[in-house]
């Protein structure tokens, strides 16, 4: 067990496992960006800073099928930011709660060393899509191009330059497809920490095996911080899927099945 799932399992209780934690059909969010984590502030923009939280978090909620309604804001600042910095960075947050209908409804504010942000995301789900309805001879699926992330990544890392429009700054939420698929899918979650590794989350949960179907290489299978979904479904629904994709436009690769095998992840771990 890696230091991650050590410490989430010190608090396990029936509401932990999936994207967010649904109670009631209200789906609570949460997820921290921070700087020289996940980002440095010479590779991105505030505004695209600010962006990016918010679409982090709110991927959580669309990988469930929730609607999301509110945000709750924590925003460590140095001192060294200006207002115009500032202005920039709560105008990222407005234009994506814009986009997706979401109320700001507070947080708080603190000075820090570095900028740092967490925010909350508060959804409504009618229908949600959990992680734990896998079963055997069910097929898995990933939608869009894995792999450009890392790659993206390791450019800025060696002092390169990214398009606006790589999927390191600009995420590409797959919120149509999910809608439209809920009655077929069976179970799903966002691509965060690699396929792969999401993907032995998914079996462990239902402990399930799997057969690889598909060979990928490592830089594709590995990269984090993709965003795209993971998906299950019944393997007599695959012309289904591949009919739903096509109509929302979503590219979609199905690459395993649901067995009895045993699966070991061989990414190695983001977090710790």
């Amino acid at each position: 067990m890696n230091l991650e799932n050590y410490f989430i399992s010190k608090f396990n209780n029936k509401y932990i496992g999936d994207d967010g934690a649904l109670i009631e059909n209200v789906v609570y969010s949460k997820d921290a960006f921070f700087e020289n984590v996940h980002f440095k502030c010479s590779w991105m923009s505030y505004f695209q800073i600010a962006q990016k939280a918010m679409l982090v978090n709110i991927s959580d909620a669309i990988a469930m099928n929730a609607e999301p309604k509110y945000a709750l804001l924590s925003v460590a600042m140095p001192k060294n930011m200006t207002k115009k910095d500032m202005q920039d960075l709560a105008n990222g947050f407005q234009s994506v709660a814009k986009q997706y209908g979401i109320e700001i409804i507070g947080g708080d504010t603190i000075s820090n060393a570095k900028l740092d942000i967490t925010i909350t995301i508060i959804s409504q789900a009618t229908q949600p899509l959990l992680r734990s309805k896998v079963r055997q001879n069910y097929l898995f699926a990933f939608t869009g191009k894995l792999g450009n992330s890392a790659k993206d990544l390791k450019k800025l890392q060696n002092l390169g330059k990214i398009h606006n429009d790589s999927k390191f700054v600009n995420i590409e939420l797959r919120d149509t497809f999910i809608k439209s698929s809920r009655r077929v899918l069976k179970a799903g979650m966002d691509i965060s920490d690699g396929l792969w590794s999401d993907l032995d989350k998914m079996a462990s949960l239902n402990r399930v095996g799997v057969k690889i179907i598909k060979k990928m290489p490592k830089h594709i299978t590995c990269s984090g911080e993709e965003y795209e979904m993971l998906v299950a479904f019944d393997a007599r629904d695959r012309k289904k899927i591949c009919r739903l994709a096509k109509k929302s436009r979503t590219k979609i690769t199905i690459f395993a099945l649901a067995t009895r095998n045993r699966y070991k992840n061989r990414c190695k771990a983001h977090h710790f």
